[in-house]
């Protein structure tokens, strides 16, 4: 690029002139003294932006698609991280958007309501330790085409899903104290603030659930209670991950309520890194244990369309999966026979009177 064009280009943009604004405007000056034939608008419009592209590609502005002049908004041809699908996602193009005054997008490929229902329950998961940049920003791009409630990643691929989701509605969740919650309660708290500073908005966390077998009941609810509170402070969810293919009936029991005693939102089931997963009878065990006023997540396991449905019929209010795509494909191919049935169940907290009125078989 030559020097006299890279002083153009730092050079701010000018307002337009008051011709190029107003089509109509130049439409009187050019049939003032009538004796012109009127343009059309169409044609109007083509001749406007024709020579509004030519001045403002001299002072190294662009004019985006449709006819929409951005004067003074500097949109590069190709985004960081471009992924070629700009009518799926585009977080830098919609950013601009957004900052130049649009108060509502229009994106392609729409869902129907089927699967509409089915995708805004689901956290769209990828937490294996081996999990590249390039299956988070797939994983971003599915959540978004989908929109998928959250998409729930490590610590260390927050900042990147925070940036490939801004300007959606997809939110970002992490883990803390994951996968074991042996770590110290300082540490969660620690971890939780870091995470929400970086673009967190949901924290999934551990228990510390050698403490709970062990009948440290208060030691667990204070564990809880820290990572909440910092969730709180910091804008975002805390949601309480117990294990369960780890306890018995009673320490689930205590276990959902100490995160509920807590201030927790959710109680979940799962890390999916350890024995047993998700399975519908621990979800209304749970559902049982914190009435109605907290989010129940079933997750580790869940695979197809009828898991989940299983799982919400339970009393599930979120599922955590990482065959969300597969679980949405099925959606779109059962809503055309039959609308999946997506009503969680009422609570059942008659059946959960005290953890010491429960065997130990459920």
């Amino acid at each position: 690029m030559s020097e006299s064009s890279q002083r153009r280009k730092e050079l701010p943009a000018p307002a337009p002139p008051p011709l190029l604004r107003d089509p109509e405007t130049l439409a009187s000056l050019l049939n003032r003294q009538g004796d012109q034939a009127p343009i059309e608008q169409a044609a109007l419009e083509e001749i406007i932006f024709t020579v509004a592209q030519e001045v403002l590609d001299y002072l190294g502005t662009y004019i985006g698609p449709g006819y929409h002049l951005n004067y003074g908004l500097q949109v590069e041809d190709t985004c960081p991280e471009c992924t070629d699908r700009c009518s799926d996602i585009c977080s830098h193009k919609t950013r601009r958007a957004l900052d130049a005054g649009a108060c509502r997008l229009t994106l392609d490929s729409p869902v129907t309501k089927v699967e509409a229902k089915v995708a805004q329950l689901i956290d769209h998961t990828l937490l294996r330790p081996d999990a590249t940049r390039d299956q988070i920003k797939t994983l971003c791009e599915e959540a978004v085409r989908f929109q998928f409630a959250s998409v729930c990643v490590n610590p260390w691929n927050v900042p990147q899903a925070a940036e490939l989701l801004r300007g959606s509605c997809v939110k970002v969740c992490t883990v803390v104290g994951f996968p074991l919650g042996a770590t110290l309660p300082k540490i969660k708290v620690y971890e939780a603030e870091q995470a929400i500073k970086l673009g967190a908005q949901e924290i999934d966390m551990v228990i510390n659930v050698g403490a709970l077998k062990s009948g440290l009941l208060e030691a667990v609810e204070a564990d809880i209670r820290g990572v909440a509170e910092a969730s709180h402070r910091g804008g975002a969810i805390c949601k309480v991950i117990l294990e369960t293919g780890l306890l018995d009936t009673n320490e689930k029991i205590r276990g959902s309520i100490a995160a509920k005693n807590a201030c927790a939102d959710f109680v979940k089931t799962s890390t999916g890194f350890s024995t047993g997963g998700a399975t519908a009878e621990d979800v209304q065990l749970m559902r049982a244990a914190v009435g109605g006023d907290m989010g129940v997540k079933a997750s580790g396991g869940v695979r197809t369309l009828e898991d989940v449905k299983k799982m919400v019929e339970a009393g599930a209010t979120r599922i955590g999966a990482s065959a969300s795509v597969k679980i949405i494909e099925q959606a779109i191919s059962e809503g055309n026979s039959a609308t999946p049935k997506l009503e969680p169940a009422k609570p059942t907290a008659a059946k959960v009177a005290s953890p010491a009125s429960q065997s130990g078989n459920y």
